[in-house]
C-alpha cells in the first residue's frame, strides 16, 4: 500500500517546520539553564530565610522558612544600600555622557576621513583595543598608574614641579573608577556608532556639500540624527553596565582604603553572600537591582522609542 500524494507532501513540510526549533534548541537550553533558572532561584531565595532553633548546632536546628518581603525590607533599610545607590548615580552621570560623547566624536572623525582607509583601520583598532582588555586586567593596570610610589604619572608631575594628585584619595576615587570605565567602554560604543555611519551612502553627504553645508553642519544635521537609534542602544547598554559595576572597584579595593565593601550595590551583594553568608538578603538585593535595571531601561526606551525608531500606536 503506497501513501497518498497529500501525505507524502505533508511530511517534508512538517520536517522543515521543526528545523528552526532544532537550531534554536541549544541556545534555548543554555538560556534556561544559565540565565532564566538562576533568576528564578534568586527570586525564590529572596522570599526565604533561615530559622535557628536553640544554639543552631544540631542537625535540624536550622530550617528554611517563608520570609515574605522581610529580606527586601532589610535590604532597603540597610544603611549601606542607599549610599551605594547614590554613588552609582554619580558614577553614571560621569561615565555615560563622557563615554558616549567620546564614542560619537571618534565615530564622526573616522567617518569624515572615510577615504583614508589605512589611517581609519589603525585608529579603529587603537580606540577599540581597550575594550578587548578584561576589566580586571585594565583595573590592575590603572590601579598601579594611580599609586603614587610606582606611577610614572607622579614622576611627570614632579618633573615639572607640580604635586601629583592622589587619584585614589576619598575625593577622587569615583573619578578614578569612572576613568577606567570610560577607557574600556568607549571603543565598543564607537564601533556601534561608526557601523551605523558606514551604512549611509556617500552620495547623501555629497549632495549636502553641493548645497553648501560644512562638515560640522553635515555631522549635526545628517549624521547624528541618522545614528540616533544606535546612540539610544549604546545608552541602554551603558546604563545597564553602570548599574552592574563591580570589577573595577573590587579590583582597586586592595590598593586603596577609600573603597568599602559596599561601594556599589553589587559589592554589597557580594559581601552579604560570601562574607556574611546571608544568601537571602543578597538575593533580595539582586532582585532589586534587576528590577531597577529593567524599569530604567524599559522606561527610557518607552520615552524615546517612538521618536527615535518612528514607532506608531
Amino acid at each position: 500500500m503506497t501513501p497518498s500524494a497529500s501525505t507524502t507532501a505533508r511530511r517534508p513540510v512538517g520536517r522543515r517546520a521543526g528545523t528552526p526549533y532544532a537550531f534554536l534548541a541549544p541556545a534555548m537550553i543554555l538560556f534556561v539553564a544559565f540565565l532564566a533558572a538562576p533568576i528564578v532561584y534568586a527570586a525564590y531565595l529572596s522570599l526565604r530565610k533561615v530559622k535557628v532553633s536553640g544554639l543552631g548546632l544540631g542537625a535540624k536546628s536550622r530550617t528554611e522558612i517563608w520570609a515574605g518581603l522581610d529580606n527586601y525590607a532589610r535590604s532597603l533599610s540597610d544603611p549601606d544600600f542607599l549610599p551605594s545607590v547614590g554613588r552609582i548615580g554619580l558614577y553614571g552621570l560621569i561615565v555615560v555622557p563622557t563615554m558616549l560623547g567620546l564614542a560619537l566624536l571618534f565615530a564622526l572623525l573616522l567617518d569624515a576621513n572615510r577615504t583614508r582607509e589605512s589611517v581609519g583601520k589603525f585608529a579603529r583598532i587603537s580606540i577599540f583595543l581597550p575594550y578587548a582588555v578584561p576589566a580586571v586586567v585594565g583595573s590592575l593596570l590603572w590601579g598601579f598608574l594611580y599609586l603614587p610610589r610606582v606611577s610614572p604619572i607622579t614622576d611627570l608631575f614632579e618633573a615639572v614641579g607640580i604635586t601629583a594628585p592622589e587619584l585614589l584619595s576619598r575625593d577622587l576615587t569615583l573619578w578614578a573608577v569612572a576613568n577606567i570605565a570610560v577607557w574600556g567602554g568607549t571603543g565598543f560604543n564607537m564601533i556601534v556608532i561608526y557601523t551605523a555611519l558606514r551604512a549611509v551612502p556617500l552620495s547623501l553627504y555629497e549632495s549636502a556639500r553641493i548645497d553648501g553645508a560644512s562638515e560640522v553642519a553635515i555631522a549635526w544635521r545628517i549624521k547624528i540624527p541618522i545614528v540616533t537609534p544606535s546612540l539610544i542602544m549604546t545608552f541602554v547598554f551603558s546604563l545597564i553596565a553602570t548599574l552592574q559595576v563591580f570589577a573595577e572597584p573590587m579590583t582597586l579595593r586592595p590598593l586603596a582604603n577609600t573603597i568599602s565593601t559596599t561601594w556599589t550595590p553589587l559589592m554589597k551583594v557580594y559581601r552579604d553572600a560570601f562574607t556574611r553568608n546571608d544568601l537571602y538578603a543578597a538575593a533580595a538585593t539582586s532582585v532589586i537591582i534587576a528590577l531597577a535595571t529593567f524599569i530604567l531601561s524599559f522606561g527610557f526606551l518607552k520615552l524615546v522609542g517612538r521618536r527615535a525608531f518612528n514607532q506608531e500606536d
